[in-house]
């Protein structure tokens, strides 16, 4: 089994002291981690809006926000005891559709520039993005890990936001496109050895009680 931290998890031990006691702050204020997560997810469709238009340091600046308020809501779940799988399923499913929003607002972008091979391009970021998160899904309900690979979630948006203030889109879209696919092929490989040794085991517990 895989164990070791991800980069998500550094990230989480590194900020810890800024995001408790803000996320205590904002229970006291009565929000709830439900509606922190929608708050994200607003300001994600505003900021992909905005990228949709042309305005991608504008809306560069609005994702950040968003995906920093969005970090929020589990820290509060924790903080108010309330953590559980369903939340952090809304919170996975809230994920999803805040990343294919974006991209959503770039393909619209890309469209109305005429720029095709924009588009094709962000096509193949979404698709790859969608795999990554797909591919550790399925691997866990089958009883694998697949927390690997050079460009999770958060990677992503490191990647994304920069360059959007920087008003580079093609550039974010190019590099999500190639290293978010080199990502899901990593975790498939990293199933397909998982799901060897499984096998190998199986066989020998067979051949030991023959």
């Amino acid at each position: 089994m895989n164990s070791k931290p991800t980069f998500t998890d550094r990230l989480r031990l590194i900020f810890r002291g800024i995001l408790d006691p803000t996320g205590a702050l904002l229970n006291r204020l009565g929000l709830t981690p439900n509606a922190i997560t929608l708050l994200g997810l607003v300001g994600t469709t505003v900021g992909a809006y905005l990228i949709s238009q042309g305005k991608m340091t504008t809306g560069g600046i609005v994702l950040l926000l968003s995906v920093l308020v969005d970090a929020l809501d589990g820290t509060m779940a924790r903080l108010r005891g309330e953590s559980s799988d369903f939340g952090g399923f809304v919170d996975s499913v809230s994920d999803r559709y805040a990343e294919l929003i974006t991209f959503g607002g770039l393909l619209y972008f890309f469209l109305s520039q005429e720029n095709y091979p924009g588009v094709m391009v962000t096509f193949a970021a979404t698709a790859g993005s969608v795999l990554v998160s797909y591919v550790k899904a399925r691997a866990e309900g089958l009883g694998f890990t697949a927390k690997v690979g050079i460009l999770t979630r958060v990677e992503r948006y490191i990647v994304l936001i920069p360059l959007l203030i920087l008003d580079q889109p093609f550039i974010a879209v190019a590099l999500i496109a190639l290293l978010g696919n080199i990502t899901a092929f990593q975790r498939i490989l990293h199933v397909r050895a998982q799901g060897h040794e499984r096998m190998r085991k199986a066989r020998e517990n067979k051949e030991y009680l023959h």
